[in-house]
């Protein structure tokens, strides 16, 4: 089949993409030497996570093309090409999510590049950040109504505020999470997965656009497999940062299409969503300064805690697949409500992370 092809190729793409970061990054000696908040032991280059988004937008550039977006050439064999080729992938992306994902994705990765080599003030981060947020809420027309205990809530500029907050938390709290080997990528591929599958379940969506997780699934694989523990070279700002953004607007254009599937990839983001927030609020009821670098995550007690960087990344995967996504699927389904359903499962993983002591201050022994 065609896109078994397709996502094979963009796979591909990025495992060559980032051997090539690797050997710049070496030869640049744009290292990540560990210091006393390090979860790592020697030197390691970063940057990687440029494959990811390189692989990504070209894909969806060329999804676009393929779905009728270079229909525009005026040539009867190239627009024949987009509909034979459109109908075997079942594709779809509009010209708005393309513009959405292309410039916010490509602002947030590029002051993620620029920061993994030289260092940006917080407060100019933060500015593209936001911008970047807006973007996309633009184009994807902001929050759609949410149902919530049969009430559908209309929330109109209060819901753009909220939805722009939210993009740039999952942002930030994406780069916080990428603290040890593998976790980010297996995060991102085990959410993607579960994003298509919800497209594919969710009759009001069909499946034109159940691709675009799966080109990020994609992405991520071929960047993991230099990642996986022990890891050859770190995602850095410009991959997480990315990948938080984009994971972020896929929820939102998901919900867009079904309010349903917002509470939906809510859960699915759970384990990140939860470990991030637990500890910014712990440090910050202590009056540290939450941007400030630490090791007090709970995913980064139990990596020091079973001496493994690969145990906990797959649990975290495990987890998502095994636990969050079944509920996930039956809000999709409409047999469970969707705050209920972030509950079931925010409750236990809010244990969970207070557990393995999220937000804590480390004890040096």
């Amino acid at each position: 089949m065609i896109w078994i092809g397709a996502l094979l190729l963009v796979g591909t793409m990025s495992w060559v993409l980032t051997g090539l970061l690797r050997r710049y990054a070496l030869a640049k000696k744009i290292l990540d030497v560990p210091n006393e908040r390090s979860s790592h032991l020697a030197p390691t280059p970063r940057g990687g996570g440029l494959a990811i988004v390189v692989s990504f937008l070209t894909s969806i550039l060329v999804l676009w093309w393929l779905g009728g977006g270079g229909a525009n050439l005026g040539k009867e064999v190239t627009s024949s090409f987009h509909g034979v080729v459109a109908s075997s992938l079942s594709i779809g992306i509009d010209t708005p999510l393309l513009l959405a994902l292309l410039g916010a994705g490509g602002c947030v990765a590029l002051i993620g590049f620029l920061d993994d080599h030289r260092h940006i003030l917080t407060r100019w981060r933060l500015l593209v950040h936001f911008v970047s947020a807006g973007w996309v809420l633009i184009w994807l027309n902001g929050l759609p109504p949410l149902p919530v205990f049969g009430v559908t809530l209309e929330l109109g500029w209060f819901g753009y505020a909220l939805a722009t907050v939210y993009l740039v938390w999952l942002l930030n709290l994406y780069n916080f999470m990428d603290g040890i080997d593998g976790i980010a990528g297996v995060e991102a591929m085990t959410v993607c997965l579960g994003g298509s599958i919800l497209y594919l379940l969710s009759p009001s969506v069909g499946s034109a656009v159940w691709m675009l997780p799966m080109l990020l699934f994609c992405s991520v694989v071929g960047f993991l497999i230099w990642n996986f523990p022990p890891a050859k070279i770190f995602m850095g700002d410009a991959g997480s940062g990315f990948l938080g953004l984009m994971l972020g607007s896929l929820q939102i254009q998901a919900a867009g299409a079904n309010p349903d599937l917002f509470w939906a990839w809510l859960i699915l983001l759970g384990m990140f969503v939860v470990d991030a927030t637990v500890t910014l609020i712990r440090r910050i009821m202590r009056g540290e300064k939450f941007y400030k670098a630490h090791r007090s995550h709970a995913y980064q007690y139990a990596a020091r805690k079973f001496g493994s960087h690969k145990v906990v990344a797959l649990a975290f995967g495990g987890i998502n697949i095994l636990f969050l996504m079944p509920i996930a699927v039956l809000v999709t389904l409409g047999k469970l409500e969707g705050v209920i359903g972030v509950f079931i499962v925010y409750t236990p993983l809010i244990l969970l992370a207070l557990f393995f002591r999220a937000g804590t201050i480390e004890v040096k022994r």
